[in-house]
């Protein structure tokens, strides 16, 4: 009787959960970091800042191509869905509603806490950024003026708005843009791919990511910032764990822990990668495990990776302005914190799915009139609290389909009850709404 060979350590590897290499990236990315700064060991540091940058640049590599299909195949296929105008305006309430109840999540901490107060931080020299968002800047550069810039600055909320006109062309051309929905599909599907074998590497990018934030910012850096760092990390919680889990189990009469062993891979790989776009083919292969319907999460998925931040658009926004007025010295009243409120609930797209949230920082501080210097104040910090928040956004991004399939009656409960929670088990990339869910998975 032959016995079979022993797996080798590359085999071990891919039998290993995703998540299980992904906390084993994070401890050693914290243990190199720690010895990098304890040490001063610089050529450490340097190689950890690396690792980290190629794995986002990877990452942010696929993120034109990737929109801009994924965007048009959403829209287009939106035939196939029963009932699409009333299932899109239903995932459009659930958006804002949800992000409504985040930004109140950090209007209440920020108020309870004062997290700009005792910050002893110096203004002096401080700059803003070159240029503030304003609603006009916000509202003009959603059309490109150029295509070609679009793509090249990697522009997001151009490559949407470009996505949804060609998208909606292609709807309602029918049958004479056929090919052009075929291509689309080709294309998502390649590119899908290409980035399910960036996202391998995600074990590797956590190290480099972690061990370089904490070679370069360490305890120090963060000592005028904790208050409004642990509020950050606070609210997000709150919201991910709390308000999420109240939602599925009341609003949908679902079982939280079942969504949290199903979500947990993208959510994992949001927080090392900060980078909602980025996570896209795993959170629509979640969302699908989890039992939404493939033409329905076809749609939501890729429109909420572009709109759906309640971490980076509501929480931290909301948080942020209360630091830099108290910083400042500025007060805010009721009217400031129902504009905040309004622009973090309208104006989320500003985000559009791109790592950190500048754009909306500057975007609510333009709005309340406060000095975008404070932008600079919290730029050394940012890639930390980024962390949080873009895990934030991709749950929500998963949270909010799931809701209306429940409601709608579509959910796939035997699904939802029995996630696999485990990535590497189906090595390829959701498949593109056009192929049926039947299909047998690669290995």
């Amino acid at each position: 009787m032959s016995t079979a060979p022993a797996p080798t350590l590359l085999g071990r590897l891919r039998r290993t959960p995703f998540w299980v290499q992904i906390v084993g990236g994070l401890v050693l990315g914290l243990l190199l970091g720690w010895i990098a700064r304890a040490g001063d060991v610089s050529w450490l540091t340097t190689t950890l800042d690396t690792i980290g940058k190629t794995f986002v640049q990877l990452l942010k590599l696929a993120v034109p191509p990737l929109v801009f299909t994924a965007i048009i195949v959403s829209v287009a296929n939106l035939r196939n869905v029963t009932n699409a105008a009333r299932l899109a305006v239903r995932t459009l309430f659930w958006f804002l509603a949800t992000s409504l109840i985040a930004v109140a999540v950090g209007l209440g901490l920020g108020l309870l806490t004062d997290p700009g107060k005792g910050a002893n931080l110096s203004t002096a020299g401080v700059k803003g950024v070159e240029k503030g968002g304003t609603w006009v800047d916000f509202l003009t550069g959603i059309i490109p003026s150029n295509i070609a810039d679009a793509f090249l600055k990697v522009n997001v909320l151009q490559i949407v708005f470009l996505g949804v006109v060609v998208g909606a062309a292609v709807l309602k051309l029918g049958e004479k843009a056929e090919p052009v929905r075929k291509i689309s599909e080709a294309v998502l599907e390649l590119v899908q791919t290409a980035l399910w074998w960036v996202i391998r590497l995600a074990p590797l990018g956590t190290l480099g990511l972690i061990g370089k934030s904490v070679a370069v910012y360490g305890w120090d850096l963060l000592k005028p910032f904790s208050t409004l760092t642990i509020d950050v990390y606070a609210g997000c919680a709150i919201v991910l764990f709390g308000v999420y889990s109240l939602l599925l189990r009341f609003v949908g009469g679902l079982n939280p822990l079942n969504f949290f062993k199903g979500a947990w891979p993208a959510i994992q790989l949001a927080f090392v990668s900060r980078s909602s776009v980025g996570t896209l083919p795993v959170t629509r292969r979640v969302t699908e495990r989890l039992g939404v319907p493939s033409e329905y999460a076809s749609f939501a998925v890729p429109f909420g990776a572009t709109t759906k931040m309640d971490g980076c658009a509501a929480i931290y926004p909301s948080l942020a302005a209360i630091f830099v007025a108290q910083v400042y010295g500025i007060d805010l009243g009721i009217k400031d914190y129902l504009l905040i409120a309004f622009v973090s609930v309208i104006g989320s797209a500003a985000t559009a799915g791109l790592t950190g949230a500048i754009v909306m920082l500057t975007l609510t501080l333009s709005t309340l009139g406060l000095p975008l210097e404070g932008v600079g104040l919290l730029l050394a910090i940012d890639p930390i609290l980024d962390m949080m928040r873009t895990a934030t956004n991709v749950a929500g991004q998963v949270v909010v389909p799931i809701l209306v399939s429940a409601r709608e009656k579509t959910l796939d409960l035997a699904a939802y009850n029995a996630p696999t929670g485990d990535l590497l088990a189906e090595d390829r990339p959701a498949a593109v709404p056009a192929q049926t869910a039947g299909e047998p998975v690669a290995a």
